[in-house]
């Protein structure tokens, strides 16, 4: 976690094009593992700080759903393949 908070929002997309690119030019069956998804969300939330968005109610930024869900829903099987995840889930303490 010694990257910026930018660089760490972009790596499960990026993962995620390279998944995409298996299934769809290449016509594989791809298994994406993602390590903890809270990292994700994280990091964009620090993003959102630094451009000064307002935090929801339980502090995390205002684009939180969309953002997870534009990217949960490009995990899906075309007639070419299909992209399969295994996501790590980390709740702090404090979020339950």
């Amino acid at each position: 976690m010694n990257e910026p908070p930018g660089a760490r929002a972009r790596v499960a997309l990026s993962g995620l094009t390279v998944a995409e690119y298996f299934r769809d030019e290449v016509s594989r069956d791809i298994l994406l593992f993602i390590d903890n998804i809270f990292r994700f969300t994280q990091a964009g939330s620090e993003v959102s700080a630094l451009l000064g968005r307002m935090p929801s109610a339980v502090g995390y930024q205002p684009t939180l759903a969309t953002e997870m869900g534009a990217m949960q829903e490009r995990i899906t099987s075309t007639k070419k393949g299909s992209i399969t995840s295994v996501q790590a889930v980390y709740v702090p303490a404090d979020d339950l």
